[in-house]
């Protein structure tokens, strides 16, 4: 216990909790250190020189998806089980897109957009979990079901897709992306802008970054941090209403987020 004073002096402060207590000579002047100003959202990296491969490219979204980035003078590669197959569907949308099985497809890429069905999901990505190490895999996969009253979500084991796939590939740079785009727009050449926003998911800001940037390649689009893959079923989940929503107004809806 500390005595009210002390030789005739008030007793020392104790400092609060939380606070560094810094002792100094009368005549000298402290500058707390400046500091470093907060990252603009905003700001994102060139990703125009990197290479894209779509798994699954030969379906619906991702050749939708390879589609809109071979447009916007992104380097695509679709990848197949059967690389003829890939090779095909290449030549279909022309714009420099190559085609090549899906081991070849994510050894060639910079960036895997990881389009394939649910039901296909963990198989492929455990087949191929050398020839991604390293890379940055981007998981647009919606794990839902169907039945007479329509769409409805899945919960995988992990959680979400997104979480299945970073369990699958310890040694890739996993996030989540794409989910909410119609494909029917997306391989509408007639469509010069897709009007909507990409929820981005990731643990690493410079990874989502580069993902947020990929997204704003497309016209129209926008990429928008949305949070750590632990909220990757919520995302993944919303396209069951997004279904239910194009089913009864005859739409292609898509999202857009206000005040940002």
């Amino acid at each position: 216990m500390i005595p009210a004073t002390w030789a005739g002096h008030p007793a020392p402060r104790r400092p609060r909790p939380g606070r560094i207590a810094v002792m100094t000579h009368a005549d000298d002047t402290t500058t707390a250190p400046a500091k470093t100003p907060a990252k603009d959202p905003w700001e994102l990296p060139d990703v125009s020189g990197l290479v894209v491969g779509v798994l699954g490219g030969t379906g619906d979204q991702g050749r939708g998806l390879a589609y809109r980035l071979a447009r916007a003078g992104q380097q695509v590669v679709i990848g197949s089980r059967n690389a003829e197959r890939a090779q095909t569907a290449a030549a279909g949308l022309g714009l420099g897109v190559e085609g090549a099985d899906n081991a070849e497809c994510a050894r060639r890429s910079d960036i895997v957009i990881v389009a394939v069905p649910w039901d296909g999901h963990a198989k492929t990505l455990e087949s191929l979990r050398e020839e991604l190490a390293g890379k940055l895999v981007v998981d647009c996969v919606n794990p839902l079901g169907f039945d007479k009253q329509g769409a409805y979500a899945l919960t995988p084991d992990e959680g979400s897709a997104a979480q299945q796939a970073a369990a699958l590939l310890p040694d890739s740079r996993v996030t989540a992306a794409f989910h909410h785009l119609s494909a029917v727009l997306l391989q509408d050449p007639e469509v010069d802008e897709i009007d909507t926003d990409v929820m981005v998911l990731g643990e690493v800001r410079a990874d989502t970054d580069l993902v947020q940037a990929l997204a704003a390649r497309i016209p129209g689009m926008r990429g928008v941090f949305a949070g750590r893959l632990r909220n990757a079923h919520q995302v993944e989940s919303l396209v069951a209403n997004l279904i239910s929503v194009n089913r009864r107004y005859k739409a292609h809806a898509g999202l857009r987020l206000t005040d940002v």
